[in-house]
């Protein structure tokens, strides 16, 4: 059988920044792609027209694959490399399979002797650790924290003691509305000289990366935008 191979393309992480973040290797790529995996439709649509490659977004072919898919359901997505065209996985932002669905897709692949091919591209998650001044060269990404307060407070706890015993940058996001809530429950429970980054808006116009100690962070009143962002903490 002659399989096509499962490309992972990259999206932009900040509004009107493709012609900075995307690089050649991707515009060079995305020609001979016309079936794609995404995980929004809207979103993939707008950004493959941003990158004016194609004649017609129309012409193209895009399939679901979301926090939803179940993974019995994959198989069928894959029609189009088992009849031997490639495909293009495209999350919502930044490289699909880091906090993002498309890991499942990779997994098929892989499990059905696929070739996976990444492309490089921006993800907020490594641009936060890079400039961030923790520890790089030990790190763990945990996705969201819990939302009930009590609960999510206990983590974070938990998190720090790890941190400290492991010399472990913790890294993880919030939805950008709750960035404020998350910021205070923080505060309230790591310890004043552990170290906080929290990286907003990055590679955008008004990205701020800043990290200081938790007792620096509470001398400053100042909200947090409803922007994506990346939170970051190493207790020494």
């Amino acid at each position: 059988m002659n399989k096509g191979k499962l490309y992972l393309i990259p999206n932009v992480i900040a509004d009107n920044t493709h012609n900075d973040v995307i690089p050649t290797q991707v515009r060079n790529v995305l020609p001979g792609i016309q079936h794609f995996l995404v995980e929004d439709l809207r979103t993939a649509r707008r950004y493959l027209s941003s990158l004016k490659i194609y004649q017609s977004i129309e012409s193209l072919s895009f399939r679901i694959l979301n926090k939803d898919t179940k993974p019995e359901e994959v198989q069928t997505l894959f029609d189009p490399i088992f009849n031997g065209f490639h495909m293009g996985v495209i999350s919502e932002a930044g490289c699909p399979g880091i906090a993002d669905p498309g890991a499942l897709a990779v997994k098929f692949a892989h499990n059905n002797d696929v070739q996976v091919i990444p492309l490089v591209g921006p993800s907020s998650i490594l641009l936060a650790l890079m400039a961030s001044g923790l520890n790089g060269q030990r790190f763990a990404f945990h996705g969201y924290l819990p939302i009930e307060a009590k609960e999510g407070a206990r983590v974070i706890r938990d998190l720090e003691k790890e941190s400290r015993q492991k010399n472990q940058t913790q890294i993880f996001i919030e939805t950008p509305y709750r960035n404020n809530h998350l910021k205070t429950l923080l505060l309230k429970n790591l310890n004043n000289e552990t170290e906080l980054c929290i990286a907003i808006e990055i590679t955008g116009l008004q990205e701020s990366i800043l990290t200081l100690q938790v007792k620096e962070w509470k001398n400053i009143d100042k909200e947090l935008p409803k922007t994506p962002a990346i939170f970051l903490f190493l207790s020494i």
